[in-house]
């Protein structure tokens, strides 16, 4: 199935710390690194090294060609971003020593979006296919309800999680793809446990994938609820595992995968991710991941069915 991307295009400035810097403070980076980014760009990337035909569509600015290259690199259609006489969103990315990361965001053309650029992107792709959609571009309610009025199925990374969220039409959406974080501020408590029960309960007919970084992830599908542990793998940088996990997670559902296959195939996508530097380019291959299911190399847990 085809998959159209209304995401976000950023190019990320990336440090290298032995920790991240506090209030007050001045710290020397060990190291800089530029590479192609966004929420958006990233699940783009994903969700075709899983196998799936890619459409991008969005706003780039004057900076962006190499964020254009990167897309196409990897089979990425193109054809639908609109440039833009402004600049590209960017982000500054601390990352430890224990691979951890804090990100501060800068919108630029990815908040610049008007209706019409919205209704030019959705003639464009068609009425087939399913819509990915990050909150890293403005006009999401606008979005999810075009999508919605035209038939096709939503998956919403709600992420960065900020009040612009709670304003989308979530009863719309085939599925919520959230962390942890993300899901107690969606949800309104404390404790990671009562997310799904709460959200199922608010939004009866939502599917949710909530990833729960080192302890795996849990997921709500059809009434079903599964979860799955993490690969134990040392890390390098978390920067996309998320957005790996979401894109080969949809990427393995549209397939018409099983739920099971589709969490093992992404935990395992996830957990090569992470033992690399960077953002898209620390994104597996469909063949890579394949591989080291195979091979053994690592030990790829077992979704289990909770009751």
């Amino acid at each position: 199935m085809k998959i159209l991307n209304l995401g976000s295009l950023n190019i990320d400035f990336v440090y290298q710390m032995d920790d991240f810097v506090r209030p007050g403070e001045t710290k020397l980076s060990e190291e800089l690194n530029l590479f192609c980014g966004g929420k958006g760009l990233n699940q783009s990337i994903a969700a075709s090294r899983a196998g799936c035909e890619v459409f991008h569509g969005g706003l780039v600015g004057v900076d962006g060609g190499m964020l254009i290259e990167k897309l196409q690199e990897n089979g990425v259609s193109t054809d639908l971003i609109i440039p833009s006489p402004g600049r590209c969103g960017n982000a500054i990315i601390q990352v430890n020593s224990k691979g951890e990361n804090c990100i501060i965001l800068y919108g630029g053309t990815n908040r610049m979006l008007d209706k019409s650029d919205v209704d030019r992107i959705f003639d464009g792709f068609g009425s087939e296919g399913a819509v990915l959609l990050q909150n890293e571009v403005n006009l999401l309610p606008y979005i999810i309800e075009q999508a919605h009025t035209r038939g096709l199925p939503i998956f919403l990374n709600a992420a960065p999680m900020d009040e612009r969220v709670l304003e989308c039409p979530l009863d719309k959406l085939d599925w919520l793809m959230i962390n942890e974080v993300e899901g107690r501020q969606i949800a309104g408590c404390e404790n990671d446990s009562d997310i799904i029960p709460i959200l199922r309960e608010r939004y009866p007919g939502l599917n949710i994938l909530l990833t729960l970084g080192s302890r795996g992830a849990a997921c709500l599908y059809n009434g079903e609820r599964h979860s799955i542990e993490a690969c134990r793998v040392p890390v390098t940088d978390t920067t996309a595992a998320g957005d790996t996990f979401n894109g080969y997670f949809m990427a393995c559902l549209l397939e018409g995968r099983h739920i099971a296959e589709c969490l093992q195939m992404a935990t395992v996508a996830a957990s090569i991710c992470v033992g690399r530097e960077g953002a898209a380019d620390s994104v597996p291959l469909r063949s890579e991941v394949e591989a080291i299911i195979a091979s053994g190399e690592i030990c790829v847990p077992n979704p289990v069915m909770m009751l």
